[in-house]
């Protein structure tokens, strides 16, 4: 069962939750396409992020999960993409509100700040929720999108 293409990224610092996440989504019924990072070796997270989110934003993936450290970098670097809307989730209930109420498309976590359970749950809760067609909701995605 297909359910989609995700694009996946981080840099040496989520290189570790994106290897063993990646299995998860594939449990899930959705395709991956890596962006990278290869390794734990250092690299810069922009390239990765953009490259990931333009992914997204061209249709060429659905959905999109970036992993660093901390989560902000890749969250700031997606949400420089037009037509990204990336959230910075670090528990399942701020998964399930941002997909519910901002119709995500690229979930992002840190590495460094929760454990490997909490982000399958995470990732989980973000991939099971819809959003909610909200007529509030839609016009507040316009409005950020504007």
């Amino acid at each position: 069962m297909n359910k989609g293409k995700v694009a996946v990224g981080s840099d040496h610092a989520g290189y570790e939750y994106k290897e063993k996440l990646k299995d998860v989504l594939t449990e899930l019924g959705y395709a991956c396409e890596d962006f990278g990072a290869a390794s734990t070796a250092s690299v810069d997270y922009p390239s990765i992020g953009r490259g990931a989110a333009e992914a997204v934003a061209s249709g060429q993936c659905q959905w999109g999960l970036l992993i660093c450290g901390t989560g902000v970098g890749m969250a700031m670097v997606a949400n420089r993409v037009k037509g990204v809307r990336a959230a910075l989730c670090y528990n399942e209930e701020v998964a399930g509100v941002t997909r519910e109420h901002n119709d995500a498309n690229v979930i992002v976590l840190g590495q460094r700040t929760m454990g490997l359970q909490e982000a399958e749950k995470t990732l989980r809760v973000f991939f099971a929720t819809e959003f909610s067609g909200d007529e509030r909701h839609i016009r507040r995605i316009a409005a950020i999108d504007e």
